[in-house]
């Protein structure tokens, strides 16, 4: 992800690399002598804890900036030589965060859960679908991570899904078809968003919203609406996950330029649809230059990225992994903000006043409160390109808005 005034790749999903040496069946060294920590990961293994975190590698999951926070979440505190206390020696990352994944047994659902289940900040899994949701439980709480998986089928069981929920995960509704565009899912996922995030008004109104459904231009608008009727709305802590087309950006820049992918990052603003979708190649770090053909390939790849993994999957899905890896991310990323961390930045569709539209994609700073800051730097000094491109944006975005308010409204 991105550092305050420079960019950095700031990957930070649920430690998904067994490359990284992070703890999970934590035990320390000191003064030769070697122990199992009481913490709660003492039945987490696979991945090991030191005093200090080490990685043979820097996994893409994570990004730099990634490893670095949890290389300080995982220092320990200073102890003397003659060590008086051995607790001292825990980590700080406490696993007491619950999250519920609403649409956990669908294709998006059901990786993502397990990428959840993975992350050391969440204690308690809720998972939520209308069917065939217990057997996605049962099998993931045969992973030997920290939190606890719990199944919850049908509307008769949401509200309980949801109670005391920190962060609520929306994957749920269908998924895109060949030759079916975003607009076509609409009917079909706004009645499902606003179902779900009426539950979420009644039962968790504090817990950050993350709304993956498409249409996302549409559905984050009726998701606000739906929170304003219930008097619980929070722009802060209502999200659009745009992650994976920051994900796709960074990926196909570093394959075109040939760049080593841990470090490469592309801010990607606007809305999650098409030309709504644009990848700010000038802004990209580390500095790369782009022909004019570059820039026009890279960026219709990006925005039709979608269409790519629907035509190769030939009928059988969309974009399901990639699209749970970015989700993942993001949860992780919203987890450690409430966890404290002081550098947390991702793009996302949120309520915004970066420009004249009510809700846009940029790059935001995430804290225990929700969204804390925007990124204006990143509007700024535009192409010639990308400020055409923006403008040509605004039509089709504007009109995704307001046809979730008035779906939501009616």
């Amino acid at each position: 992800m991105m550092a305050a005034t420079t960019a950095t790749n700031f990957s930070s999903a649920s430690i998904a690399s067994g490359n990284v040496k992070v703890g999970l069946v934590p035990k320390m060294k000191s003064s030769g002598l070697q122990m199992k920590s009481t913490h709660d990961f003492r039945d987490f293994s696979g991945l090991k804890a030191a005093a200090s975190l080490t990685c043979e590698s820097e996994s893409s999951f994570l990004g730099k900036d990634g490893v670095t926070a949890l290389r300080n979440s995982f220092q320990t505190k200073a102890v003397t030589q003659n060590i008086q206390s051995l607790a001292s020696l825990q980590p700080k990352i406490q696993a007491s965060f619950k999250v519920a994944v609403l649409g956990a047994a669908g294709g998006i659902g059901q990786p993502l859960s397990l990428l959840v289940k993975m992350s050391p900040l969440v204690s308690n899994l809720h998972l939520y679908d209308i069917a065939n949701v217990k057997g996605v439980a049962a099998d993931l709480s045969h992973c030997n991570t920290p939190s606890e998986a719990l199944a919850f089928t049908g509307p008769e069981q949401l509200g309980d899904a949801l109670k005391g929920v920190d962060v609520v995960v929306i994957p749920a509704g269908v998924p895109r078809k060949p030759g079916m565009t975003r607009d076509d899912l609409f009917n079909i996922n706004a009645g499902i968003v606003k179902t779900l995030v009426e539950a979420v008004a009644d039962n968790c109104p504090d817990a950050f919203i993350h709304i993956i459904s498409n249409p996302v231009n549409s559905t984050v608008p009726i998701a606000a609406e739906v929170l304003k009727q219930k008097g619980v709305y929070n722009p802060k802590k209502l999200f659009g996950v745009t992650t994976l087309d920051v994900v796709r950006a960074n990926t196909f820049v570093a394959q075109k330029k040939n760049l080593k992918l841990i470090d490469v990052d592309v801010p990607v603003i606007g809305g999650h649809a098409g030309i709504t979708i644009l990848p700010l190649l000038s802004k990209t770090k580390p500095s790369a230059s782009f022909t004019d053909e570059e820039i026009e390939e890279l960026t219709v790849r990006i925005q039709n990225a979608g269409t790519e993994v629907v035509e190769a999957k030939a009928g059988a899905g969309s974009a399901t992994l990639s699209m749970a890896y970015a989700a993942a991310r993001f949860v992780e990323s919203s987890l450690r903000a409430l966890d404290g961390d002081s550098d947390v930045y991702e793009c996302s569709f949120v309520q915004s006043e970066l420009t004249d539209l009510p809700f846009f994609a940029s790059r935001v700073k995430l804290g225990k409160n929700g969204v804390e800051a925007f990124l204006n730097s990143d509007l700024q000094g535009l192409t010639d390109y990308e400020s055409k491109a923006l403008e040509a944006l605004k039509p089709e975005l504007t009109a995704s808005i307001e046809k979730g308010i008035a779906f939501a409204n009616k």
